[in-house]
């Protein structure tokens, strides 16, 4: 009698190695697709936390509520030194030429500077005594059109963000409560000559001192 090809045995081992074979391979594609879902988790967390973080220091979220208004009108020019009500006027009377915008290390005039704020310039100013680190802040802000960055001893607060009509004290140069200012006031629409140069003027006191 001729001799099957396979026995009963031979049969029942071919069929359990195909079923553990299967069984890896299930199990290999459960491996996959944890270690592909635990990427995509990961992923998702490492977007989450930058977006987060992209949104937490945004300057459209900064907080502007401490700004003082003032109602300054297009002011006179004068060749004489004038007597401010504060180190830091948000506009009033200037000399008729305009301090080039820029960082400078010393104080500039402050007729010159006032005139800078009727073209639309924003001024930031510290007292001298303010941390290095955050001068950085102020001078790296500085580097733009229409922006003014100096040191003023005799303000009152230690960082003052100051446009034609808009005035903010901080204690500490906050970039991003300073670059919200600067968004909302810079070459605001209530500036007097709005889009008028803030190059070209002046960096010599002009002003007829005694």
């Amino acid at each position: 009698m001729p001799r099957p090809d396979r026995t009963p045995a031979a049969s029942d081992r071919a069929a359990k190695a195909a079923k553990i074979q299967k069984a890896g391979a299930a199990a290999e594609r459960r491996r996959g697709a944890l270690i592909w879902g635990s990427a995509v988790a990961v992923v998702v967390l490492i977007i989450g936390a930058v977006v987060f973080a992209v949104v937490r220091d945004s300057p459209a979220l900064a907080d502007l509520s401490a700004v003082e208004d003032f109602d300054n009108t297009a002011a006179d020019h004068r060749n004489e030194p004038i007597d401010y009500d504060s180190a830091v006027p948000p506009g009033g009377p200037h000399h008729p030429a305009w301090w080039d915008c820029g960082v400078y290390p010393e104080e500039v005039p402050t007729e010159h500077a006032v005139h800078s704020l009727e073209h639309g310039a924003v001024w930031l100013t510290y007292q001298p005594d303010l941390p290095a680190e955050q001068v950085e802040v102020l001078t790296s802000l500085g580097d733009a059109d229409y922006m003014l960055v100096s040191p003023v001893p005799d303000q009152e607060s230690p960082v003052m963000a100051t446009s034609w009509n808009h005035q903010l004290a901080l204690d500490t140069a906050d970039e991003k409560i300073l670059q919200a200012f600067i968004r909302e006031y810079k070459q605001a629409p209530d500036t007097p000559e709005l889009g008028a140069a803030c190059t070209g003027g002046t960096v010599t006191d002009l002003v007829a001192r005694q």
